[in-house]
């Protein structure tokens, strides 16, 4: 074969490569082409909407579907998703949804939804049944689930990248009433192992079904999702008016178990007590919390500390100021106060608790509050020479102890709106002890007493030993009435005298 003949070959040989690269490409361009119109047709299809409305319910473990889609290209939006269940969640309305369909992992069979965002997301959450009743999620009808089942290599399953929601409504009926959360803002997105996500979520309020806990301004959370668990990696909160709440946490879905701790700075004493006694103690509150609902229910502890502390009108102390001649015991500032908290069931248990100021006064002890009603013993210390003036009250009633104050033990009773104690009665029994181990044990006595005291005749002596006995006895029940009056009892009435005869 000539050379001339050799080229004329190679060339046509390269002209049917160019030739079969132009097809193909020209193929694929149309496989392609062809392609993204089924796949389009599929995605505008009613099989499409319900197959990612099944998808978005077992999410939530709710059955619900989407409105009809309107589509610009790959994106779509609906005016809303709505859902209902038998599970935890019993509700679910999404309103105003936007976001748009990536086609970049389907040849992995996963549709990517990607940029979604929502208007309005509210929930309601029913956690009054028991934590080993929750009920599996919801079915989907055998007729829906056919339906919405992809055909052929379409892919089976949908990934969402990422979801921003401008106001998210939480809806969680307790044991103990309604909690509510509204106006917060949320964002989602993947957090890099396979069903896992993390959030954040911004402004807002929160209120509790629980007296103790006030509105709370939610100033920012973040939470992450795995393996059915959330957890809560930072929470910051403000109550009242310049208080603090920064706690972190964790909820297992399936048990609906959850722990949350934290700190609570910036509160006042008028904050955390009722408007009786803010009245009576002042100061700046903090306080370490644990919350949880292992038992079943939920229970709360912490510690309790206030600072800058201020003691006003205690009725005790007022009483101990009156009768001391002294005006300490009226204003009291605290140079140590503080108590282990525990509340479970509607019961408030203080342990551990200590209100002292340095050199004068000091309560240590602790008191259960169940509803309204009063149980606590406590040691009171008092600065010896405090009650010097009642009789018997620094030996008969207090003794010697550390820190070198007098103690005694008191008992507190009653309610939150009428408290008892017993140190009352302890006082006024030492005082009227004492006054009359000063009085002859018998007329007899009495008689022999005056008589070798006046040494006059013995009628005489017998008129005026029992108009000493009478005095006596007189002064006793009138020490014995005062005290009862300012230690917060209420005085009897005067014993009408005998005539003399």
């Amino acid at each position: 074969m000539s050379r001339r003949s050799r080229k004329r070959g190679e060339a046509g040989g390269r002209r049917w490569l160019v030739r079969a690269a132009v097809w193909l490409l020209v193929l694929g361009v149309v496989g392609l082409g062809a392609g993204y119109g089924f796949l389009r047709r599929y995605l505008h299809s009613d099989s499409f909407r319900i197959f990612l409305s099944t998808e978005a319910g077992k999410a939530a473990g709710v059955t619900g579907e989407f409105a009809p889609f309107d589509w610009q290209g790959l994106a779509v939006g609906t005016e809303s998703f709505e859902a209902r269940g038998d599970g935890p969640v019993t509700g679910l309305r999404a309103d105003g949804l936007h976001t748009e369909i990536g086609l970049g992992s389907v040849r992995r069979g996963v549709w990517e939804i990607l940029g979604s965002n929502v208007r309005r997301l509210e929930v309601s959450v029913d956690a009054r049944k028991p934590l080993d009743e929750t009920p599996p999620p919801p079915q989907i009808e055998r007729a829906v689930a056919k339906k919405a089942k992809p055909a052929g290599w379409f892919p089976k399953e949908a990934e969402l990248q990422g979801i921003d929601v401008r106001e998210l409504v939480l809806k969680v009926i307790l044991k103990e009433g309604l909690a509510t959360a509204g106006g917060m803002s949320v964002h989602a997105e993947p957090a890099g192992a396979k069903d896992a996500y993390r959030a954040e979520i911004e402004g807002g309020t929160v209120r509790l079904p629980f007296g103790m806990v006030p509105e709370l301004r939610l100033d920012r959370a973040r939470l992450r999702y795995q393996d059915g668990r959330v957890f809560l990696t930072e929470m910051k909160v403000a109550a009242w008016d310049n208080g603090r709440i920064e706690g972190t946490g964790e909820w297992d879905m399936a048990s609906r178990r959850f722990f949350i701790e934290g700190d609570v700075t910036g509160a006042k004493c008028e904050n955390v007590l009722n408007a009786d006694w803010s009245k009576r103690l002042t100061g700046d509150v903090t306080s370490t919390f644990a919350l949880n609902n292992r038992p079943g229910f939920p229970q709360a502890s912490g510690t309790l500390t206030i600072q800058n502390g201020v003691l006003t009108a205690l009725p005790m102390l007022d009483a101990l100021a009156a009768y001391a001649d002294t005006r300490r015991f009226r204003v009291l500032t605290l140079n140590e106060a503080h108590t282990d908290w525990n509340w479970k069931s509607g019961e408030l248990v203080l342990t551990n608790l200590v209100l002292g100021s340095e050199g004068l006064v000091r309560i240590e002890g602790g008191i259960t509050i169940r509803g309204r009603n009063l149980d606590g013993v406590f040691r009171l210390g008092l600065a010896p020479g405090t009650l010097a003036t009642i009789p018997g009250a620094e030996t008969d009633v207090f003794a010697p102890g550390e820190r070198g104050l007098l103690w005694t033990t008191l008992r507190i009773t009653g309610t939150l709106d009428d408290p008892k104690e017993d140190l009352t009665n302890r006082l006024i029994a030492a005082a009227g002890l004492r006054m009359f181990e000063q009085l002859p044990e018998t007329g007899e006595q009495a008689l022999k007493f005056t008589r070798s005291l006046l040494g006059e005749p013995s009628s005489k002596t017998i008129e005026k030993s029992g108009k000493i006995i009478k005095e006596t006895r007189k002064t006793v029940r009138e020490i014995s009435g005062i005290l009862d009056g300012i230690l917060g009892g209420t005085p009897e009435e005067p014993a009408k005298e005998d005539e003399p005869h």
